[in-house]
């Protein structure tokens, strides 16, 4: 109950810590949404089944979470497990402009975040985006200039082009009568960076292939496989049709196959990347290197998910859910600082394992062992002019030291 009154004030206090110590900037910030699952069956007003990232059915919890340019936590949010991940932003943003008084921001996002009323946002809000556009499922006039080599600059390993171009969102402006959203069309200016990597290339067939020979294995003994472990490689079999209450694959008379035609059309595509932005003075180069940050926020979430095991969750009351969280978040923020502190030479992960190793046997009534030490411990001991590995201490030259530590 204390964390999750104090979450608010918390999460301010933390921010204006790191402005003082680590000069954080807010004009620039990552944004991803993913989920938590429950062990529970039966969903409820908060934990609500949804599309699952670990495709998965028990309910969830979705969270929203912005980092800063450095990769630190700024805010998160929770939201019902079905609310849609691009309607997840807006909430967010609008809290992070009124607690922490930002002025514009430029926020960077995967394609699932890329829809009209977040572009229309970001843009009525005077902030700007950057946001991966998918390709293959584009129009095929968008196609044709991703494939057309006119413009690119570059070489086979890696070549860039770049346009600017009206184009037409669509914005909801109201409901109809039966509760779908009323949308309307409109213009905004846009630029849209395409690029080609021989390495990314290389690296989509390889994921293919695997998910051709899962497709095969499929198709030659469906019974073995559901929606949820068929995932991907359903995708490139032709007739597959699944129960929707039970997710096994149904008896529907047709054949199953490999479809060719989507099979050659994903080759073609393979090692093209585009990304949108409102920033259209920016070099196409400096907009690749900002989105490609991204990956600061994909890796948080492993973290949370897996080291700091955030999931699968076993709280029922959503004050406790909150609170679980919020400790998550706040270990999540001193684990990626510590990792800075060490100028980024350790993964959070190899950091925390490290310190997990970090132990001490009791010798006699004033004197512990500490028996471990490694790399990390030895840096961790320079950067914070600590004195811990494998040594004998008192009790009270650990107290010193703790003492120390929670001064920095």
């Amino acid at each position: 109950k204390h964390f999750n009154k104090i979450e608010k004030e918390a999460q301010q206090f933390i921010h204006e810590r790191i402005v003082e110590q680590y000069d954080r900037k807010t004009d620039l910030l990552y944004y991803d949404v993913t989920n938590y699952y429950f062990e529970i069956d039966e969903q409820d007003e908060f934990r609500k089944k949804g599309p699952s990232k670990e495709h998965r059915p028990n309910p969830i919890v979705q969270m929203g979470l912005a980092l800063d340019r450095q990769g630190i936590p700024l805010s998160y949010q929770l939201f019902e497990g079905n609310t849609h991940d691009s309607q997840t932003m807006m909430p967010v943003l609008k809290t992070i402009k009124k607690q922490f008084k930002t002025d514009r921001i430029i926020v960077v996002a995967d394609k699932g975040l890329n829809s009209g009323d977040n572009i229309a946002f970001n843009t009525a809000l005077g902030d700007g985006y950057v946001y991966s556009q998918t390709i293959r499922g584009a129009s095929n006039e968008f196609k044709q200039f991703v494939l057309d080599n006119e413009g690119y600059r570059g070489d086979e390993n890696f070549k860039v082009k770049s346009r600017v171009i009206p184009t037409t969102i669509s914005v909801t402006v109201g409901k109809y009568q039966n509760g779908k959203p009323r949308k309307k069309k409109i213009q905004v200016d846009q630029k849209q960076v395409v690029y080609y990597s021989s390495k990314y290339a290389r690296r989509s067939k390889k994921k293919r292939e695997e998910l051709l020979a899962k497709a095969a294995s499929l198709i030659a003994n469906p019974s073995k496989y559901t929606r949820s472990t068929s995932y991907g490689a359903a995708s490139y079999v032709a007739n597959i049709e699944f129960d929707k209450e039970t997710g096994e694959i149904q008896e529907n008379g047709k054949m199953l196959f490999l479809d060719e035609e989507k099979i050659k059309q994903e080759e073609e595509l393979d090692g093209y990347y585009a990304i949108i932005t409102s920033e259209l003075d920016e070099p196409d180069k400096r907009i690749i290197e900002i989105y490609q940050g991204l990956w600061k926020i994909e890796e948080s979430f492993k973290v949370t998910k897996s080291t700091l095991d955030a999931r699968p969750v076993y709280l029922s009351r959503e004050d406790h859910i909150n609170a679980h969280f919020f400790i998550c978040f706040l270990a999540l923020v001193i684990a990626r600082i510590l990792e800075i502190k060490l100028n980024n030479k350790y993964t959070i992960d190899k950091i925390l394992g490290s310190l997990r190793s970090v132990s001490c046997s009791h010798i006699d009534s004033n004197h512990y062992l500490f028996d471990y030490a490694d790399e990390v411990t030895d840096d961790i001991n320079e950067v914070f002019d600590l004195d811990i590995g494998r040594k004998i201490m008192t009790l009270g030259e650990i107290k010193k030291v703790f003492a120390q530590a929670k001064k920095r």
